[in-house]
């Protein structure tokens, strides 16, 4: 019988990351395979789509224990999304007169399981619109210091496309582009006969295997669903789980963190104090450096609730810009009926899940009255009707023409329904612009000094108002597409959207593309990270989602997160080497 009780040191880890996303699981990978230990720590439950008892892959709508009468999920029954805009005693606030959207996923992967794995580069400009427009922010880098990056994550990750030799809509390392289906023949012909460009999408699915350990597309249309092929990207199944087969990751679900943890003397970061949000009791880890990546406002969130005295505005934030310069992707829609469309033979058009054609920006804006572009996404075609399919036929006032090329009262009962839904079945497409806004420093997050949320944290409240830049870049957007829904001989759904409700632009946050609330920038008055998203406050802290972007872009950001956080993870091994960390 031992006499005496030893106590074991607790394990310190060489990196302890908060979340684990596009950013998170990039830096899991790249840190892991360097050798490093790593603890990952994860809000949500696990998460693999291959899994038996979470595929939700290939099955009927009618399958739903709901039966299209709600849902549980944002975007569908079984769209792969833990979480949404509102979570149940997750509460956040927007001050008075403003509006902010926030949408949290809570699970391994987080928001790359049910994303459009739209997945762009930013160009040249979008590094440097300041310099070229006098408004917004410079980035602290080029292209040519994320390029490579991009290079690396497009062979590593797989993404389709083709080389269209644009400027600013730089081409990657592609695999072939799916064919465009007839929906999206009818918009490429319409758009360049009116000289709006229509070129092949490019998006992180596989059209060909690139590894032994990911399948093909095999076109089932439900990429949001999860892949149980791995065949598109989510980082829980392309990232994590190598990461963990490396045997130097430690991942801790259900783990909400609370505050990043410092020493009072140096200032450096010693581990992250969590949550289990099962037993709801309080943990730590320790570890020599602390890699951010909860999510743009989550990060702004964590960084704020970590004051002592030595960071009594929250960690990193002497700059006081933590939260500051928050900005979302703008964006506006509009669907038609295509005559030409209806009555067609019925065969199998699902394709990849997402659009198979976009158009990028494609005019100066030193021609036009608002600064920054957009892209236009499509969708269309004959794919699985979902409930309230024939919703779409309400948009042309009841009234479509039957047979005889009267027009009458759409849908009804029984014969007459079905014969309809037969009818316009596939006839209807949609177009959404997705543009760059200007950030501001009006635009933020803080946090509430009145709400904590389940667990006690503190939870923030958002002040947030588009400008008119981004009002008068929404009815370009609506104007631009009437000229293609007329163009391909289509009658536009429903009214055109007016000054009175901003042309239709969607309300802060909708888009989910949020970046900028601890942006990167050379000086350390006006930024709270340096060019490799290392805080200047604390050289062992480091942020590797899209909090560190200065700005949005006309792009989906996912694919710069993850050149980013591969080239911050790069550095970081670097600086250990040297020990300078």
């Amino acid at each position: 019988m031992d006499l005496f009780q030893i106590k074991k040191a607790p394990q310190v880890y060489d990196v302890c990351i908060v979340g684990s996303g596009a950013g998170g699981g990039m830096a899991a990978y790249q840190l892991s395979k360097a050798g490093a230990k790593v603890v990952l720590l994860e809000a949500g439950g696990y998460y693999d789509p291959a899994d038996p008892k979470y595929i939700t892959q290939l099955k009927w709508p009618y399958e739903s224990p709901r039966r299209g009468a709600g849902t549980t999920r944002a975007f569908g029954d079984f769209d792969a999304a833990w979480g949404g805009w509102q979570i149940e005693g997750e509460p956040y606030t927007a001050a008075q007169g403003t509006e902010f959207h926030w949408f949290r996923s809570r699970m391994l992967g987080g928001r790359t399981n049910h994303w459009g794995r739209i997945s762009l580069r930013f160009g040249p400009d979008d590094f440097k619109r300041r310099s070229m427009t006098g408004i917004g922010e410079d980035w602290p880098i080029g292209y040519d210091d994320v390029s490579p990056y991009y290079d690396k994550v497009d062979r590593l990750i797989g993404v389709f496309g083709s080389k269209e030799g644009l400027r600013n809509e730089p081409d990657g390392v592609f695999l072939p582009a799916p064919k465009p289906r007839l929906h999206e023949l009818m918009i490429r012909k319409a758009g360049r006969g009116i000289g709006i460009p229509v070129i092949p999408s490019r998006l992180s699915i596989l059209t060909k295997p690139i590894n032994k350990d990911r399948g093909q597309c095999f076109y089932c249309s439900q990429c949001g669903r999860g892949c149980s092929a791995y065949a598109d990207f989510s980082s829980s199944s392309v990232l994590v789980k190598p990461a963990l087969q490396s045997g130097n990751v430690t991942l801790i679900t259900n783990a909400m963190a609370r505050e990043v943890l410092t020493d009072a003397n140096t200032g450096l970061t010693t581990g992250v104090s969590y949550v289990d949000t099962e037993s709801l009791q309080e943990k730590t880890v320790q570890a020599k450096v602390v890699v951010l990546a909860a999510s743009t406002c989550e990060t702004a969130r964590l960084l704020l609730n970590s004051k002592s005295s030595r960071f009594p505005n929250g960690l990193a934030n002497s700059s006081g810009v933590i939260g500051k310069y928050l900005n979302d992707s703008t964006g506006a829609s509009r669907s038609a009926f295509i005559p030409t469309l209806m009555d067609r033979k019925r065969y199998n058009e699902d394709g990849v899940g997402g659009m198979h054609v976009f158009t990028p920006w494609w005019l100066d804006n030193k021609k036009l009255d608002f600064p920054r572009g957009y892209h236009i996404e499509y969708s269309g075609g004959m794919g699985m009707p979902g409930y309230g399919f024939m919703g779409g036929v309400a948009g042309l006032n009841g009234m479509i023409p039957g047979r005889d090329g009267k027009k009458r009262p759409a849908g009804g009962y029984g014969a007459a329904m079905k014969d309809d839904i037969r009818r316009y079945y596939g006839a209807f497409i949609g177009m959404a612009g997705r543009g760059e806004p200007v950030p501001l420093e009006s635009n933020y997050c803080e946090i509430d000094p009145n709400n904590v949320d389940k667990y006690g944290i503190p939870t923030l409240r958002f002040n947030y108002k588009w400008s008119e830049a981004e009002v008068k870049q929404a009815k370009h957007m609506q104007d631009t597409f009437e000229e293609i829904i007329h163009a391909m001989g289509g009658i536009a759904l429903g009214n055109k959207p007016g000054p009175e409700n901003n042309y239709g632009l969607e309300a802060p946050g909708r888009i989910i593309h949020e970046v900028g609330t601890a942006r990167m920038g050379s000086n350390p008055k006006n930024s709270a990270l340096n060019s490799f998203q290392q805080a200047h406050d604390v050289k062992n802290l480091f942020v590797v989602d899209a909090a560190a972007f200065p700005s949005q872009g006309d792009k989906n950001v996912t694919w710069t997160i993850l050149a980013c956080s591969m080239r911050t993870s790069d550095y970081l091994i670097d600086q250990v080497k040297q020990k300078n960390i």
